[in-house]
């Protein structure tokens, strides 16, 4: 048995006792019933996903793979493909934003080589699970063969086995990858029956004509390569990308050992897609962290039938969006946890 076969098998419901206890002491709180809205659900499914009615998040982490793509020769983004490896040297730095935003939340950064084209200097913090140097060109075949892209997915499973080894409680997905916005905008138009000029946005930030030449970028991609929406690994090996894959796996990986993950942007659901399809209960393990200004990014979701915790423009990826949520995934559980019942102040409930 492979180990992503043993991983699905592993992903069940969550648990109803604990959800159960948990919505009882959101009754018991001092304050008036639903008052705390959307915390309150959200709690309510940690204690469902960890079997704890009180959850506690100390140990909280984001995994951010980085890999290239082959189609980024077609003109796709406003950088080039060098800046994928110079990034990941800036979050093993601790210069970049989701540095910035993880230690706020308190959360560590596990940065992975999926598939950088170029070479990177050994690191004690960089995770090397290079899958190859960069995809292949989408516009032209498959992205990967169908093995890679079970390794890809299988590398997201490995890397939060190992994170629970170390600690975890919850984790967050994010991304780097230079032409990236291209395989996931190619995802969602398979999973969403959409159009890619419905999906596509300009990603780092290309003009009126960079946009247009990568919708029909993807259009290619699509034609050329013919992915099954009935075949999610089909669709990761022929339009995808090794870090999309990776993230796949950490959200199959987090569902099996029963942590909640928060999912950030438009990448990082493209990710969500290929997991979810392969696995749909592992939906209940999910949070999705933040609506990113991709405009394909709503589509995405509601297609997931999932709702974001925060709408704030945003589009950098890089888990940027998700250790902000997960903050306040952190302080939901935290009333739930530490906030006092009616009975322990002394305050009257409501009366009859």
């Amino acid at each position: 048995m492979s180990r992503l076969t043993a991983v699905l098998d592993q992903i069940g419901p969550l648990h109803q006792e604990a959800q159960q206890q948990a919505a009882e002491r959101q009754n018991q709180l001092t304050k008036p019933a639903g008052s705390l809205g959307r915390l309150e659900a959200i709690a309510i499914q940690v204690a469902g996903i960890t079997g704890c009615p009180r959850p506690r998040l100390r140990h909280k982490a984001v995994i951010t793979a980085a890999a290239d793509h082959g189609v980024a020769a077609a003109g796709v983004s406003a950088y080039p493909q060098e800046v994928t490896a110079q990034m990941v040297l800036n979050f093993l730095h601790n210069g970049a934003a989701i540095n910035v935003l993880a230690r706020h939340v308190g959360a560590r950064v596990v940065v992975v080589d999926a598939g950088v084209a170029g070479d990177l200097p050994a690191h004690p913090e960089l995770r090397a699970y290079k899958i190859a140097r960069g995809t292949a060109n989408i516009a032209e075949g498959p992205a990967m063969t169908r093995q890679q892209a079970v390794q890809a997915i299988e590398t997201g499973i490995r890397l939060v086995e190992e994170e629970r080894a170390r600690g975890l409680d919850i984790v967050a997905t994010g991304d780097m990858g230079i032409g990236n916005t291209t395989p996931s905008t190619a995802i969602a138009a398979v999973f969403t029956g959409r159009s890619p000029a419905e999906l596509a946005g300009r990603g780092t930030g290309v003009d009126d004509v960079g946009l247009q030449r990568k919708i029909a970028v993807i259009e290619r991609a699509l034609y050329v390569n013919e992915p099954d929406p009935h075949d999610p690994i089909d669709v990761l090996a022929k339009v995808g990308g090794f870090e999309i894959g990776t993230i796949a796996g950490i959200i199959l990986g987090a569902a099996a050992l029963r942590i909640p993950v928060v999912i950030d942007g438009f990448i990082s659901t493209a990710g969500a897609l290929i997991a979810l399809h392969l696995c749909p209960p592992a939906k209940a393990y999910c949070f999705a962290g933040h609506c990113s200004a991709e405009p394909g990014h709503t589509a995405m979701l509601s297609h997931l039938g999932l709702e974001p915790i925060l709408d704030l423009d945003m589009r950098l990826g890089e888990g940027t969006g998700a250790v902000l949520a997960m903050g306040i995934i952190d302080a939901a559980c935290k009333i739930l946890d530490e906030m006092a019942t009616f009975a322990e102040a002394g305050v009257s409930e409501k009366s009859a």
